[in-house]
C-alpha cells in the first residue's frame, strides 16, 4: 500500500513521468482496493467515475504484483488504446520491463491461405474488392503482425477483408500449408510468452466457452484477470453461452463447397449439385419471411406459414451435403474443413430445435436481416455459467467500469453475473459537475410513445443548438427515430441558414465520423446505441448531449420478454429488479459522453419527462452526475453566456430553476 501511495503522490512517479497527470484520491483508493484483491485472489467490482483514471489504477498494482495478467476491454478500439497508450504509460512510470502482447480474434489477422485462394479465384461481390485485396496482399508481404488495424490506407470495414481473413469455421489449423507463417499463430505464441496480454470481451468469451481463439491456453497460468467496461459482460456472455444458426453461415459453407468441389473433386459432380441445392434452400428460408426485419420467439412464429416447410427442406439439404462431403473429406484439407463446418451447423440446428434442460433455460427466437435469417438460443441467465468460471481457479478477478452500480448498489450486476460474494467499491468522479454541467429536462413534451414525440424532441433541441452553436451529440434509442430526426433537422438547418455539419451514424465508419466531428468544431452528430458508450470527445467540440428517451429495453424484444416472464414466474419484480437498473446504467453511459475532463463544460438535455414525472425518475436522476438541474431554457442560455464571457461560476446553484 505504501508503494502505491508514493507512486500516486503529487510528486510521485506518475507526476514525474506522465505529462498532465494530476493526483486524485479516487485513483489511489481504487488502486489500493485492486492491490488488496490481487493479494487475496478475490473478486472486486469497482465503479470508477469518469476522470478517476481507473486504467492506471488497475494497471499499476497488477504490474507490481507480478505473475501473468489478462486484461479484457469492451471493444477493439479500447483494446488498441489500452495497449498502445495506457500500458506503455504505466510501464514507463514503473520502469517495468514486463513483456506485453496484444491478442485479437482471428478475423483481425490476414490469412495467407484465404488471401491467396481468393486472389486466384477472382470471384468478388463488389467492384473494388480485387483492387483492395491486392493492396492487402502487399501489406501482408511486409507486415510482422498481419493486424488489419495496421494496414494504412485500407479501410477496416472494406468488404475485401472478407476474402483475406479466416474464421473459426474455415481455418484449416495445422493442416494449412501456411501454418508456420500464420499471423494468428504468431500472435498466440507472443501472448503465451508475455506477462501482460490485452484482449477484448468477444475474444475472451469465445475462448472461455468455445476454447477457440487462444485465450484458453493462457488462463491456466494466469494470476489476474481484469475485465474493463464490465457493464457489457452479461450481454456479451449471453451471446457466447448461447447458440446461433444463420443462413449466412449456410451460404458461406455452400459457396466454399462449390468452389472446392470444382477444383478438388471435379470427378464428383453430386457434391456441387448438393451445394447449389443448399444455397437455394438457405435463400428460400429467408424468403419465407417478409422483407422487413422480424424478431419473434419460436412460439410466436405460427403466423408465418411457409417457414416450417422451408426449414425442413434446408435441414434435409444440409444433411445431404454433409453426407457427400464426408465421402470427399480425405481428398483435401479444404474439403475436410467444409465437412467439419457442415457437422457443426447440423448440431447447432438440432440444438435449436431440441427442448432445453430445465436447469439452464434458454429462449429460442428468430430474427431476420435484409439477407439472412438467424435462429438464436439465448440463456435467460448467464449467472450460473459465468459465476462457475470465476470459481474454477484461485485467480484474482477485477471487474470495472464507470457504470456498474445503481445509486451505489451492485445488486443488479451481481445477480446477472452470478458473483454474490464479490467485494465492491464506488469511487466518485473528481469533476466538479455542478459547475461544469447543466441537466436540462424540457417541460411540455409529449409522452415518448406518441407519434409526435420525435418532432417535439427536435423542436425542443433547436433552441439549445442555436445557443451552443452546434457542438452536439443527439442520441436516440431507436434507428427509426434517428432517421426521422435527421430529415427534420436537415430541413430546420436549411430554413435557418445554419451551417452546422450534420453527421449521421452509418454514413461513415464510427472513427471517421468522430474525427470529422472534432475537426469541424460546430457539428451535430446523430447516433444510436453505438455512440452511447466508448466515445471520448474532450474539449469544446462537444458541449451538448441530447438524449431522446430513457433507454428502457423494448419489452417486445424476445429475450427481454422471456426474462421478464421468467422473473414474474419466480415471484420477482422485473421492472424494479431488471428493467429499471439496466436503464439507469445505460442512461449513465450516455450521459458520460459529455464531461470528459476537468475543463469540459456542457449541457445534458434529456427529453423524456418521465425522468421528472414518474416516481422511479428519482432513482434514474440519482444515477446521473450531480449537475445543476433545471427545466428552464433560460438557465441553459445563462450557462453558455457564462462560457463565452469566461465567468467562473456557470449557470445557477443546484436546485434552482
Amino acid at each position: 500500500m505504501a508503494d502505491l501511495e508514493s507512486f500516486f503522490a503529487p510528486d510521485g512517479a506518475c507526476a514525474r513521468v506522465l505529462p498532465g497527470w494530476r493526483a486524485r484520491p479516487q485513483q489511489l483508493a481504487m488502486a489500493q482496493a485492486v492491490a488488496k484483491t490481487l493479494a487475496a485472489h478475490g473478486v472486486l467490482l469497482a465503479e470508477a467515475g469518469t476522470g478517476t483514471g481507473k486504467t492506471l489504477a488497475y494497471l499499476v498494482p497488477a504490474l507490481l504484483s507480478g505473475g501473468k495478467v489478462i486484461i479484457s476491454t469492451g471493444t477493439k478500439a479500447l483494446q488498441d488504446q489500452l495497449f498502445h497508450r495506457d500500458l506503455p504509460a504505466a510501464r514507463r512510470a514503473l520502469k517495468s520491463p514486463v513483456k506485453v502482447a496484444l491478442l485479437k480474434g482471428r478475423a483481425n489477422y490476414v490469412c495467407h491461405h484465404h488471401l491467396q485462394r481468393n486472389l486466384a479465384d477472382g470471384r468478388f461481390t463488389q467492384r473494388d474488392d480485387a483492387a483492395w485485396l491486392r493492396r492487402i496482399a502487399r501489406f501482408a508481404e511486409t507486415s510482422t503482425s498481419g493486424d488489419r488495424a495496421e494496414a494504412e490506407g485500407i479501410p477496416e470495414d472494406a468488404n475485401a477483408w472478407h476474402y483475406a481473413v479466416s474464421s473459426r469455421e474455415n481455418c484449416l489449423g495445422s493442416e494449412c500449408e501456411h501454418f508456420r507463417d500464420c499471423f494468428v499463430m504468431a500472435a498466440r505464441k507472443k501472448a503465451l510468452d508475455a506477462e501482460v496480454v490485452v484482449v477484448n470481451h468477444h475474444l475472451f468469451f469465445a475462448d472461455l466457452w468455445l476454447k477457440d481463439e487462444g485465450v484458453a491456453e493462457l488462463l491456466p497460468a494466469c494470476n489476474t484477470i481484469i475485465l474493463d467496461e464490465a457493464h457489457q459482460l452479461a450481454d456479451t456472455a449471453a451471446q457466447f453461452f448461447g447458440e446461433t444458426f444463420s443462413t449466412g453461415q449456410v451460404l458461406d459453407l455452400a459457396g466454399d463447397t462449390k468452389r472446392q468441389a470444382a477444383v478438388k473433386a471435379g470427378d464428383f459432380p453430386a457434391l456441387r449439385r448438393a451445394a447449389e441445392d443448399l444455397t437455394k434452400a438457405a435463400r428460400d428460408l429467408r424468403l419465407a419471411f417478409p422483407q422487413n426485419p422480424v424478431k419473434a420467439t419460436a412460439t410466436e412464429l405460427g403466423r408465418y406459414d411457409k417457414w416450417p416447410d422451408a426449414l425442413e427442406v434446408l435441414g434435409k439439404s444440409l444433411d445431404e451435403t454433409t453426407k457427400l462431403l464426408e465421402t470427399q473429406a480425405e481428398r483435401d484439407a479444404d474439403l475436410k474443413n467444409c465437412f467439419e463446418r457442415a457437422q457443426v451447423l447440423q448440431a447447432t440446428l438440432a440444438g435449436w430445435q431440441r427442448a432445453d434442460d430445465p436447469a439452464t433455460p434458454r429462449v429460442h427466437w428468430l430474427e431476420t436481416t435484409l439477407s439472412s435469417l438467424l435462429l438464436h438460443a439465448t440463456p435467460l441467465s448467464v449467472g450460473a455459467l459465468f459465476g462457475a468460471r470465476l470459481g474454477e481457479r484461485a485467480q484474482a478477478w477485477i471487474l470495472t467500469s464507470a457504470t456498474l452500480a445503481v445509486d451505489g448498489d451492485f445488486t443488479h450486476l451481481k445477480a446477472r453475473l452470478g458473483i454474490e460474494d464479490a467485494e465492491t467499491l464506488c469511487v466518485d468522479s473528481p469533476f466538479d459537475y455542478p459547475r461544469q454541467g447543466v441537466l436540462y429536462v424540457p417541460q411540455g413534451l409529449p409522452a415518448p410513445n406518441t407519434a409526435e414525440f420525435t418532432e417535439a424532441v427536435v423542436q425542443a433541441a433547436l433552441p439549445v443548438l442555436e445557443i451552443s452553436r452546434g457542438r452536439a451529440f443527439i442520441l436516440f434509442t431507436s434507428l427509426r427515430a434517428l432517421e426521422k430526426a435527421r430529415a427534420l433537422l436537415a430541413d430546420a438547418f436549411a430554413a435557418r441558414g445554419w451551417e452546422y455539419p450534420l453527421l449521421v451514424q452509418g454514413e461513415a465508419p464510427k472513427n471517421e465520423l468522430l474525427a470529422r466531428f472534432q475537426q469541424a468544431g460546430n457539428a451535430v452528430l446523430l447516433g444510436s446505441q453505438s455512440f452511447w458508450e466508448g466515445v471520448d470527445v474532450p474539449g469544446d467540440a462537444l458541449s451538448v448531449v441530447v438524449i431522446d428517451k430513457l433507454p428502457f429495453q423494448p419489452p417486445d424484444d424476445p429475450v427481454v420478454a422471456a426474462r421478464i416472464a421468467q422473473a414474474e414466474k419466480n415471484g420477482g419484480k422485473p421492472f424494479m429488479d431488471y428493467q429499471l437498473p439496466h436503464a439507469a446504467i445505460t442512461l449513465k453511459q450516455g450521459a458520460g459522453r459529455l464531461i470528459r475532463s476537468e475543463t469540459d463544460r456542457g449541457v445534458l438535455m434529456i427529453c423524456d419527462t418521465r425522468l421528472a414525472d414518474r416516481p422511479y425518475g428519482r432513482l434514474l436522476l440519482n444515477a446521473l452526475p450531480a449537475m445543476t438541474r433545471t427545466r428552464k431554457l433560460e438557465v441553459v442560455k445563462r450557462f453558455f453566456a457564462a462560457e463565452r464571457s469566461v465567468v467562473a461560476r456557470a449557470a445557477t446553484p443546484a436546485g434552482s430553476g
